[in-house]
């Protein structure tokens, strides 16, 4: 568990404290972040430079980042003295950082009262202000785009799953350099990559942390009846949930700086590709998800495309989703793990489509025993990942000698491993594919 700065109490309910409140004053309060904030959720006291935010999916993140821009921008005594501008607002995309943190319910856009509110200029990626403060979007996936622009502020959403975290990041901090102090805000549901780490280990870093329950009362009740019930207890919900950083779990085959190291930002032209499938035995909502990925080989190494992995998993379902990306990636064959479904599995994908070549494939060995081969093909830098596959990459780090560490069906990994065998580990002829 993270050590917090801050302490995570729960606010008091809104309505009781505006009980007696007339209407109009009710509604002018309504914009008022400090009346309904949590703890959590207001900036660390004291001189600081860099404030990191964990939290689980639906804690509040965004809310907290949107009010704190509103409060940099405005000048609100919360946040700061007066006015804060230049601001950098930086997601893994520009179009992540449009609909998430400016357009989306929490965003900057929705959060403003309307005498205040910010215009968005679409051409320039760029908010601005009444008062003349400005903010503009980046995205962390073209670090060179963040050499050159200067800054005040700066809000990082969803750093975690940045596919170039610490190039982006560092060029933003050779950016923050105007105003009397430069601050910056990183609001994200927290992933053991370098750059997380680095930041946790800093101990000039204030960090506050927030769990999914915290903001229960602004959440669908289904999302907790369905999502508690089956990740409850486990590393995923802890992750995702619970806000906690996990580290890698030191007994798994594969370890994520091996990912890190050889990751690519591109596909490259590939030899042979093709698309592995461990389907599912049921597809109800709390059934095993079917993996599905897509892998190709360049030479003597491989490259990870896609995780096309789903749940949950309607036979057709799945099945056209492979159909899809055999002819959209120009791959050669699918391999179908046939285990759980016999002849239904290939048959269910020549239902789709005829012509499409399947290989059927029968486990005669144990998980563990099949995935060690395609792990030292890691270990010795033989395959890469194109981008960030978050969920891959965490089920490949928690899987164990007795399965996953968390429970449940290491779907993700299986169809990585039925994948990376066909490419690497059989004889085959390669043929020249281009994506």
């Amino acid at each position: 568990m993270i050590r917090q700065d801050e302490p995570e109490v729960e606010s008091d309910d809104p309505k009781g404290r505006l009980a007696g409140v007339s209407e109009d004053r009710v509604a002018g309060m309504s914009f008022d972040w400090l009346v309904f904030a949590r703890a959590a959720q207001l900036p660390p006291l004291g001189n600081w430079t860099t404030w990191l935010l964990l939290g689980g999916r639906g804690a509040g993140k965004t809310r907290t980042g949107a009010e704190w821009i509103r409060g940099l921008a405005m000048g609100l005594p919360f946040a700061a003295p007066k006015p804060v501008s230049p601001i950098a607002l930086v997601s893994e995309t520009i179009t992540e950082a449009r609909a998430v943190m400016v357009e989306g319910m929490s965003g900057v856009l929705s959060i403003s009262p309307p005498a205040e509110r910010p215009k968005l200029i679409s051409g320039k990626n760029r908010l601005e202000w009444p008062n003349g403060a400005v903010a503009q979007l980046f995205g962390a996936g073209d670090p060179e785009s963040l050499r050159g622009p200067q800054f005040a502020a700066a809000w990082c959403d969803e750093a975690a799953k940045w596919s170039r975290a610490e190039a982006a990041f560092d060029m933003l901090q050779f950016g923050l350099r105007l105003g009397d102090h430069p601050r910056q805000l990183i609001t994200t549901t927290p992933r053991p990559t370098p750059l997380i780490r680095r930041l946790v280990s800093d101990p000039a870093v204030r960090r506050t942390h927030m769990r999914s329950t915290e903001n229960r009362k602004n959440l669908a009740q289904s999302f907790f009846s369905a999502i508690t019930a089956r990740y409850e207890h486990t590393a995923l919900g802890r992750q995702e949930l619970d806000g906690e950083l996990i580290e890698d779990d030191p007994n798994a085959l594969w370890q994520r700086d091996l990912f890190d190291r050889h990751r690519m930002n591109r596909v490259p032209e590939l030899e042979r590709i093709v698309i592995a499938i461990d389907p599912p035995v049921t597809s109800h909502a709390r059934s095993d998800a079917c993996g599905i990925i897509a892998a190709g080989r360049r030479g003597e190494r491989a490259v990870v495309i896609e995780d096309l992995s789903l749940r949950p998993a309607p036979p057709i379902i799945w099945a056209r989703r492979a159909v899809e990306a055999f002819h959209r990636l120009k791959a050669d064959v699918v391999i179908a793990e046939t285990n759980q479904g016999g002849e239904l599995v290939t048959g269910l994908l020549r239902q789709v489509d005829p012509d499409v070549p399947v290989r059927a494939v029968h486990a005669k060995r144990g998980k563990w025993t099949r995935a060690e081969p395609v792990a030292a093909l890691y270990a010795r830098g033989l395959v890469s990942h194109v981008g960030l596959f978050a969920e891959l990459e965490d089920e490949m780090c928690a899987f164990g000698p007795n399965g996953l560490s968390g429970g449940g069906s290491p779907d993700r990994v299986d169809a990585l491993v039925w994948a990376l065998n066909e490419l690497m580990l059989n004889s085959a002829i390669p043929r020249i594919r281009g994506l």
